[in-house]
C-alpha cells in the first residue's frame, strides 16, 4: 500500500476508477454529485492522506482519510473514511481489507482514534466488508449531518 498525498499524479488513477464505478451504480449524474461533494483537497495534509493500491503501473484500489468535519476543532479525534474502491477486475483478493488496514493505520499516525464512513445502498458488498471488519452500523437519525437522505453510516474505535 502507498500513502500519498492528495496532488499525487497516481490518485487520478482512484478517481478514474471511482468515477466508473459510482456511474454504474448510482447514474452519471448521482456519480458527478458524489464526486463534487468531496474533491480531493478535502484528504491534504496534515490532516488527510490517501492510500493506494498498484498493481503492474496500475492503480487497483485505494480509499482516503480526512477529518469528519471541515472545522477539525469541532471533532478532533474523528476522521471519515472516503473513496474507498477496488478496481472490479481485482475483487476477491483481499485488496478492500488491506486498503481498510492502510487507512486505520493512516488515521491514527494523524491523530484521530475514531473513525466514521458512509456507504450507499447500491454497495452492499461495502456493507459486509464493514461488518465482516469489525465496524458497527449506527443509526442514520443519530448522525447530525448524513451526506445524503440513503447514507449508510458505519463506526470504528482506532484504539
Amino acid at each position: 500500500m502507498l500513502r500519498v498525498h492528495h496532488d499525487d499524479p497516481r490518485v487520478a488513477g482512484l478517481l478514474a476508477g471511482l468515477l466508473e464505478e459510482y456511474t454504474k451504480r448510482y447514474g452519471a449524474e448521482g456519480a458527478a454529485d458524489e464526486m463534487a461533494r468531496y474533491p480531493v483537497s478535502e484528504f491534504t495534509a496534515p490532516h488527510g492522506r490517501i492510500v493506494l493500491a498498484e498493481l503492474d503501473g496500475e492503480i487497483v484500489a485505494g480509499g482516503a482519510v480526512r477529518p469528519y468535519k471541515k472545522d477539525r476543532a469541532a471533532m478532533v479525534e474523528t476522521a471519515e473514511f472516503k473513496r474507498i474502491w477496488t478496481s472490479g477486475r481485482h475483487r476477491r483478493r483481499g485488496l478492500a481489507r488491506k486498503v481498510m488496514t492502510a487507512l486505520e493505520e493512516a488515521a491514527r499516525d494523524l491523530g484521530y482514534s475514531k473513525v466514521l464512513l458512509f456507504t450507499g445502498p447500491s454497495q452492499p458488498e461495502a456493507v459486509a466488508l464493514y461488518e465482516r471488519i469489525g465496524y458497527r452500523p449506527v443509526d442514520p437519525a443519530d448522525i447530525d449531518e448524513l451526506p445524503y437522505a440513503s447514507a449508510i453510516p458505519f463506526a470504528h474505535d482506532l484504539r
